[in-house]
């Protein structure tokens, strides 16, 4: 069972939160774009740009952050954090 945590942080404080839970025998990289997609639909979010430092972070702890930068429209939060917490 794979199992993504999306959520939205503001002033150092949780918004809103989801777990994305997928069974598929899709590959590592496909669950998570999938469950990224998925997080992006409920939060009514566009989907976020995967730049180096965010590509990075998430090799080293399977957990990054999408600021401002990483969107295209304007957010109404601090941050968007995703982590995996079960493969």
């Amino acid at each position: 069972m794979f199992r993504l945590w999306g959520k939205e942080f503001k002033d150092n404080h949780m918004l809103r939160d989801t777990v994305i839970c997928d069974d598929s025998d899709d590959t590592r990289t496909h669950k998570i774009f999938h469950a990224l997609e998925e997080i992006c639909y409920e939060f009514d979010l566009s989907k976020p740009i995967w730049l180096e430092s965010t590509i990075d972070e998430f090799k080293r702890h399977d957990k990054t952050r999408f600021y401002q930068d990483n969107f295209v429209d304007s957010i109404d939060f601090d941050y968007l954090e995703i982590h995996i917490i079960e493969e």
